[in-house]
């Protein structure tokens, strides 16, 4: 009876805001203890792939690196046991939504992140080689969850991901030279990001949902499912912890450079996602269509940008992309309330309660 009533909290969106404070004071606290920012990043796909080649070596960077891993599987894997694969053949078949996404992640992004780093940050420095380079990629996975959260349109999610993920092995080379000069990029990075942030949870999802409708049914399979999108809530806010722990030091000693990066990101975001979401509304797709292409428009692929940001740049490119997602996961939360209190005026649908 208590671990339901604690899962029931856990899906209580209004004490979310208060459930992340917590999340991103635990994670300052531990990074500060520890002074991990000393430490040498290990992008988490490279600790992943050392534990299946049996070459990986314990430490402290290596063990945060699978914590963002294992983070992020908690929160996609309940998502993706919603998804019935008859609404992914549906979602196939949304020309507009499929453009819209495409035109804003590859078309628009790139560039508006490169205007907002020029007016913020002196052009050709550190910080603006990050930033540039933080809005290169579309994300391809945290905002299926974020798209779950707001009630949207899961299905589409995913779909508009797997094709942002192959466009962007052909155009992130392509961009990153026309932006930022000669840069080392290897495509299989995107590839291996793919595999693990979206085909290992999506099977796994794929799997629960057909044996648990076949054992229980699907009626009994939605109280199965209350644990379950639980679950979700306490990956985001564990990643919360060890994103937040990665540079928690730095965000205690400097701040400015924290700040400095947060007002061009704060305002990427923002401004990309209520133009999509507004675009949706004019064109007159769903709220939950809505929701998913503007959130497939908005976020940013951190795991790529600190990815190219360690092989290719010197240490402060990097710590722009490490800063990304502490800035980046609170606004689009922000952004997940705003979609939900604005569904009934924009779309006449009573807001969704979780």
């Amino acid at each position: 009876m208590r671990l339901a009533k604690f899962m029931e909290k856990l899906q209580d969106f209004k004490l979310l805001p208060l459930f992340v404070i917590i999340s991103m004071v635990i994670g300052i606290a531990v990074g500060k203890i520890y002074g991990i920012s000393n430490f040498e990043l290990t992008p988490p796909i490279d600790a992943s792939i050392a534990i299946f080649q049996g070459t990986y070596t314990f430490s402290l960077a290596n063990t945060l690196a699978l914590g963002v891993v294992i983070g992020l599987f908690l929160m996609m894997y309940p998502a993706m046991t919603n998804i019935k694969f008859e609404d992914l053949g549906r979602a196939v078949k949304s020309p507009k939504q499929l453009f819209v996404v495409l035109f804003f992640n590859f078309a628009i992004a790139p560039f508006w992140m490169l205007l907002l780093a020029n007016w913020f940050l002196e052009p050709g420095s550190d910080f603006h080689t990050g930033l540039v380079l933080y809005g290169l990629a579309p994300c391809i996975a945290m905002v299926i969850i974020f798209t779950f959260l707001s009630f949207g349109n899961t299905a589409m999610a995913i779909v508009l991901v797997a094709l942002n993920s192959i466009l962007q092995m052909i155009l992130i080379p392509v961009y990153a030279k026309w932006l930022l000069g000669e840069v080392s990029f290897d495509v299989w990075l995107v590839a291996e990001s793919v595999m693990l942030y979206l085909g290992l949870p999506l099977v796994a999802g794929f799997f629960t949902r057909r044996w648990g409708v076949k054992k229980y049914g699907e009626e009994g399979f939605k109280k199965v499912k209350t644990y379950l999108d639980s679950l979700s809530i306490i990956g985001l806010l564990f990643t919360l912890i060890v994103m937040f722990a990665l540079k928690g030091d730095l965000i205690v000693a400097e701040p400015g450079i924290i700040l400095k990066l947060a007002i061009p990101m704060t305002l990427f975001f923002w401004s990309v996602f209520i133009v999509v979401y507004l675009v949706g509304w004019k064109l007159g797709f769903n709220y939950q269509d809505a929701t998913a292409v503007a959130f497939n428009s908005t976020g940013r692929d951190f795991e790529i940008a600190i990815a190219i940001a360690i092989t290719a740049f010197n240490p402060t490119v990097a710590l722009a992309t490490v800063v990304g997602p502490l800035i980046e996961v609170p606004v689009m939360l922000v952004l997940v309330w705003f979609a939900r209190a604005t569904k009934q005026k924009l779309f006449g649908e009573t807001p969704a309660t979780a």
